[in-house]
């Protein structure tokens, strides 16, 4: 019996070990761009204490433009919650330009569609999940 019960326990973590060794693909498709200068720069936050801060986000992409679209993969992915902040770095200096009272003078996106008033929006209201390959699509404000 007690055989059993240990062989059970060491089966469950073998088989989460190989669940947790599953990556994903993440496809991030932004769409409404309004011309094709420069490129656009993709953060993809794992915690919400680092959102959308430059510079803490878990990976970064740089994605040219095709038309009105940019689209960038993130590969490698484990199962798990994520958000995305994104800008459209016209001007190719790698940074979102601000005016003096820190509002954006560059376009900007965030996942699920968020358009924050005032101030940046919050990890939980930009996360998504990711369980498998995915295609997200954000669009641009301007």
């Amino acid at each position: 019996m007690f055989i059993g019960k240990l062989t059970l326990v060491f089966g469950i973590f073998i088989l989460q070990g190989f669940r947790s060794s599953n990556t994903n693909t993440l496809t991030i498709k932004i769409t409404n761009l309004q011309h094709s200068h420069g490129v656009v720069e993709i953060g993809l936050y794992e915690k919400g204490d680092c959102f959308p801060t430059p510079g803490k986000q878990f990976k970064k992409g740089r994605a040219t433009i095709n038309g009105n679209t940019a689209t960038y993969k993130f590969k490698g992915l484990k199962d798990g919650d994520y958000a995305i902040a994104a800008y459209h770095d016209e001007n190719g200096d790698k940074y979102c330009n601000k005016n003096l009272f820190g509002v954006p003078t560059e376009a900007f996106a965030f996942s699920n569609n968020i358009r924050p008033f005032l101030s940046p929006p919050k990890f939980k209201s930009c996360r998504f999940w990711v369980t498998g390959n995915r295609t997200l699509s954000i669009k641009m404000v301007y």
